[in-house]
């Protein structure tokens, strides 16, 4: 493994070391809490990663040289994991993601020596709610710490009161309304909100993986539960409520230090424009002609069927609005002549993107999305609404909360009403044209607009998540230092 060790000058500050789970989505909120801590001169950092994500952490940690970076080596030959895969990206179904998560662990000797060997020692361990068998590790070497799990607030108190009440055997028997629509459970602390079997269940995604899912959603809470505090990529003007509910009905005690998205450094380039990308200039020659254009992204982890990816061509091709795709996999068929077709109106584009770059184009009116919630911050804080198609884990709870109580967003529907049925042409269309030319659309633009100054607020000097991560670090760090003072001067 490869260790740089902090900068002595700055050896008063907590010494905070940061452990992401192996996937993108779970690693950019941490990378970008690294940026809000060096910024702010709070601590200094040791990040985590594996050799095979090192270089996607180092990229994202550009500007902050000062950063330490551990590369832990990947466990070889882990049952139910294809050769070489180190990031959740790799991965084809919910079961191998099990296995994932289990090959995670077998890391832990390697994290152990690392912490212990870490100058000065470490203040603070953040870590992953996935990884579970980190909480022993800090117990072992005496250092608090903390779970980040990357879900909103609603969809982490929604997950334990699934938990208390237990509703989906009764709605398995009775899955379909009065109204031929899937039968909803209310929720007895918060009566205004109704989930379908579907909603409570898609953390856990197919059938199949039902068992072990399951399995290892009780080894992450229970990781969260016996941690020293939980750190939620939010903010208080967009979830109060349920971070409130969460502090007085559960632990331990969850900070609202968010979006994180916001500490994200601007994008370099020592060219100036020459190094601006190709599909940022076709989004400002769209807006110099005054055109709106809708983004669409479907997120990372979910491998979706060419078929429904034509479909959403198609669909695309019939709103007969301005788009730009970020399209996964690479490699994808969306139909023949498709592209050419619709050259003149929408950018395909077959790289990794900025996303939060996109959102925030003055171009960019409308975001057609999975519903992860780093999307969901992403599009708040650029004020953009949205189009929201859930498809697994807790994309459905966070597609009730934007639609329903934020009304920032309407609701894509697949034909069968399950999150793995598929959507049609007809329905990516009337659904992008609501959006984009509709009423639903532009009263969902002003709630959003609303909530985008709040979120800037949150971070900004003497905001509500300004003031957690003081609190956060003060409250957890600071009798740690002082006991490793103390038993430093004791030793003779």
């Amino acid at each position: 493994m490869a260790f740089a060790s902090s900068s002595t000058e700055s050896h008063v500050l907590p010494h905070i070391a940061i452990f992401p789970f192996m996937a993108k989505g779970h690693t950019i909120p941490l990378i970008h809490l690294v940026h809000h801590l060096r910024r702010r001169g709070l601590a200094t950092v040791t990040f985590f990663t594996t050799h095979g994500n090192a270089d996607f952490v180092r990229e994202g940690l550009s500007g902050a040289d000062d950063t330490a970076v551990v590369e832990l080596a990947f466990p070889a030959d882990v049952s139910g994991i294809p050769p070489g895969v180190e990031s959740a990206e790799g991965l084809t179904s919910m079961a191998s993601f099990v296995a994932f998560a289990h090959g995670v662990s077998l890391l832990q000797p390697q994290l152990e020596a690392s912490l212990a060997a870490m100058e000065p020692p470490a203040s603070l361990l953040v870590a992953d709610a996935f990884l579970y068998w980190t909480n022993a590790t800090a117990a072992t070497l005496g250092v608090p710490k903390v779970s980040f799990f990357g879900i909103s607030a609603f969809a982490q108190v929604m997950r334990e009161l699934r938990i208390s009440h237990d509703p989906c055997p009764a709605l398995q028997h009775a899955d379909v309304g009065d109204d031929g629509n899937p039968a909803t459970f209310t929720v007895p602390e918060f009566p205004h909100i109704k989930l379908t079997f579907e909603d409570l269940m898609a953390p856990f995604g197919d059938p199949s993986s039902v068992a072990p899912m399951m399995e290892l959603d009780g080894k992450l809470g229970k990781a969260i539960e016996e941690s020293h505090g939980l750190i939620v990529n939010t903010f208080q003007g967009l979830e109060k409520p349920y971070m409130e509910f969460w502090n007085k009905h559960y632990g331990p005690r969850a900070w609202a230090i968010g979006p994180l998205c916001l500490s994200q450094p601007p994008p370099s380039s020592s060219s100036g424009d020459a190094g601006r990308p190709s599909w940022m200039e076709w989004l400002d020659e769209k807006a110099a002609a005054g055109r709106a254009v809708l983004y669409v992204a479907l997120g990372t982890l979910a491998a979706i069927p060419e078929v429904q990816l034509k479909e959403v061509a198609d669909g695309l091709e019939r709103a007969g609005v301005d788009f730009i795709w970020a399209v996964r996999p690479e490699n994808i068929d969306l139909g023949a002549g498709f592209e050419e077709r619709s050259k003149d109106r929408g950018l395909v584009v077959r790289e990794w993107v900025d996303q939060l770059g996109i959102l925030q184009h003055r171009s960019v009116r409308g975001f057609l999305s999975h519903c992860g919630w780093n999307s969901v911050l992403e599009s708040v804080t650029a004020g953009v609404p949205l189009a929201v198609w859930p498809m697994h884990a807790d994309q459905p709870f966070n597609a009730t909360f934007v639609v329903d109580e934020l009304r920032i967003a309407v609701r894509v529907r697949t034909s069968d009403r399950t999150m793995r049925g598929l959507v049609t042409s007809e329905e990516i269309s009337k659904v992008v044209r609501k959006l984009m030319l509709g009423e639903v659309g532009t009263e969902a633009a002003k709630n959003v607009a609303e909530l985008s100054v709040l979120a800037m607020e949150s971070v900004s000097e003497g905001g509500s998540s300004w003031k957690a991560v003081e609190e956060m670090i003060d409250e957890l760090c600071a009798p740690h230092m002082h006991a490793n003072a103390e038993a430093g001067k004791e030793e003779p």
